[in-house]
């Protein structure tokens, strides 16, 4: 694990909820995506996997969510967790296009066979949650890229489960979006207390929302270092503009290109 020499206290360690243990994905058409793959995900824990495109993190995640079978090793969850339990927020907002904003948050809960009637506080909570609220009858051709995204969350909350899983969610947008919405989601995950992770290939975001860093090489898939992010929370502008949190980007730079290395 790497080490930094910042005056910080090490993580607290808190209780596992999900393991992978020797997790190994071999596709059909031969391609080896994980090849012992092992980590553990602490409750309301926020760990990012961070690596080159192509190093397997997309489909960790759909492993963990129950999208995609291991070809080999144990997925172990710590505790009652059910399907239900997960959500999955993926690169894309993936709205239904004939739908409002309030009918894309209700998909989950309407395949639960709940009605619209009973659910209706509900969901509009998860807008209000995400801000939009008042957009809840709007279709997604009138929202801006950041709005569908925080539609996506909404619908990925509103089940309201312990674990979220984000697949690169902010990687389309802009620059001034996507650190409002890093924003919104720490401030979400500290009072909703879900654990996340969070996959991205952009080192400057992993050091801004993670508790931990797992960075992964490629062909095959699997981590080769790891980052404890001790900087406290909560997190904003200042400190993305500290010398600590360059101090931190450097370190999970440099485990990046190591790990592209071992590739």
């Amino acid at each position: 694990m790497v080490e930094a020499s910042l005056a910080a206290p090490p993580l607290a360690a808190k209780p596992t909820l999900v393991e992978l243990q020797g997790v190994n994905k071999t596709f059909a058409n031969g391609t080896v995506a994980l090849e012992n793959l092992n980590l553990a995900v602490g409750e309301h824990a926020f760990i990012s996997l961070l690596g080159p495109s192509g190093c397997g993190k997309s489909t960790a995640l759909r492993i963990v969510a129950g999208l995609a079978g291991a070809s080999a090793g144990r997925i172990v969850w710590n505790g009652n967790v059910e399907i239900g339990d997960i959500g999955f927020v993926f690169q894309e907002p993936t709205l239904m296009p004939w739908a409002t904003a309030f009918d894309n948050v209700y998909l989950p809960l309407r395949l639960q066979r709940m009605s619209r009637g009973a659910v209706e506080e509900r969901v509009l909570e998860a807008l209000d949650l995400v801000g939009l609220v008042d957009f809840a009858k709007a279709y997604p051709r009138e929202l801006s890229g950041g709005m569908k995204m925080r539609v996506s969350i909404a619908r990925a909350l509103v089940t309201r489960p312990k674990v979220l899983l984000m697949d690169e969610p902010f990687a389309a947008l802009d620059e001034i979006t996507r650190f409002k919405l890093n924003n919104d989601l720490l401030d979400l995950w500290r009072s909703r207390r879900f654990t996340v992770v969070f996959v991205t290939h952009s080192v400057f975001e992993s050091v801004y929302l993670s508790e931990r860093i797992l960075v992964m090489a490629t062909r095959p898939g699997r981590v080769v270092d790891e980052i404890d992010v001790t900087a406290p929370y909560p997190r904003d502008d200042a400190f993305r503009t500290s010398q600590a949190y360059n101090d931190w980007c450097r370190l999970a730079s440099a485990a990046l290109k190591r790990a592209m290395g071992e590739a």
